[in-house]
């Protein structure tokens, strides 16, 4: 403490590392309430649901999709996130996306480009097509905004050699790989992630025994995103299976107005250990230090020497607390980079 530049008495209430969101859509505009009440009547979730922000993203100002990632990240912060990954993919056109991208930048440097996110309704039944615009044009006006690519690997979405496509066109252009990946069932993802190197597959909701062994035998992290599968009213994935296998996992929230509309990692905590089979130290763990390692970043998810400044305070003794308190806001005080930015 002699040589810190400021001493801070947390009065014997829980220190942590800042939250890291390794996964968040927060640059959109409109809302899908209407969609949610008739998926809680029984409708199964559609990837197809994405244009319904995509058009209403095309229509706003920068100004509106400020105001947006505004109150979305001061909801995050408050429940804890220091640092966040913010995905484009409701533009689905060059110059939206472009403008997605330099807006996340604005608040991020883990900025991904999302073009991959569906295909739209213009290029209908002409996907690979649609696949080219994103591997050329749109990534060339992109890739100088972002660090990261990423595509929707879905039925629904794009196969496995649409999202190949792309992800070796982002590779070439210089930007890291992560893949959404085995959401709605089965799929072949997880695999083509860890064959290309990936960062990170997230969602992970389906794994085989195949999966999860390629997972081990990878430095892929598998990026479980509860609060989805919450809304989507899909199974949770067997987080407990993995890490036993050695698997590296991460909770992220998945921020998005369709399918996670939640800021809050503490609510994603709470289902990784009652759902998930995690136990409370995992999530914590997987929340901060998963999340950093998901985005390659050893200056994140840690209190240690060398690290940014980012810790939260808990009105608890205990991160037992986001489990055995579900709901409650927990989180007191807030630093990023050694400042105060809440409480």
């Amino acid at each position: 403490t002699a040589h810190a530049d400021r001493r801070i008495d947390a009065e014997g209430r829980c220190v942590l590392p800042g939250f890291v969101d390794s996964h968040s859509h927060l640059v959109f505009a409109g809302d899908r309430g209407d969609e949610f009440v008739a998926r809680m009547a029984g409708r199964p979730y559609e990837a197809g649901g994405i244009r319904t922000t995509v058009n209403a993203t095309r229509a706003a100002t920068d100004e509106v999709l400020r105001a947006q990632m505004k109150r979305l990240t001061g909801e995050a912060t408050r429940s804890g996130v220091t640092h966040q990954e913010i995905k484009s993919g409701y533009g689905l056109d060059v110059p939206t996306e472009e403008r997605l991208c330099r807006l996340a930048g604005g608040l991020t440097d883990d900025v991904t480009f999302l073009g991959a996110h569906l295909v739209p309704a213009e290029y209908e039944g002409r996907a690979d097509d649609y696949v080219d615009l994103v591997c050329g044009e749109m990534l060339a006006a992109c890739a100088p905004r972002c660090r990261w690519i990423d595509a929707f690997c879905e039925v629904g979405a794009f196969d496995a050699d649409q999202c190949r496509a792309v992800l070796e066109a982002g590779h070439a252009a210089g930007l890291g790989l992560r893949l959404h990946g085995n959401q709605l069932g089965p799929g072949e993802g997880v695999r083509l992630a860890v064959e290309l190197g990936a960062a990170s597959v997230d969602h992970c909701t389906y794994l085989t025994d195949a999966d999860v062994e390629a997972l081990a035998g990878s430095s892929t992290v598998a990026t479980f995103l509860p609060a989805t599968d919450f809304s989507t009213r899909q199974a949770y994935p067997d987080a407990r299976r993995a890490i036993d296998a050695g698997v590296t996992v991460a909770l992220a929230t998945n921020t998005n107005p369709g399918s996670s509309n939640t800021t809050s990692m503490g609510f994603c905590i709470a289902l990784a250990v009652r759902d998930m089979g995690m136990t409370v130290d995992e999530a914590v763990r997987a929340a901060a230090l998963g999340g950093a390692e998901a985005l390659r970043r050893d200056d994140l998810g840690r209190l240690a020497p060398g690290c940014r400044a980012d810790a939260i305070v808990l009105e608890a003794r205990s991160p037992v607390d986001f489990v055995y308190r579900p709901g409650v806001p927990l989180v007191g005080e807030v630093f990023v980079a050694g400042h105060t930015v809440f409480g």
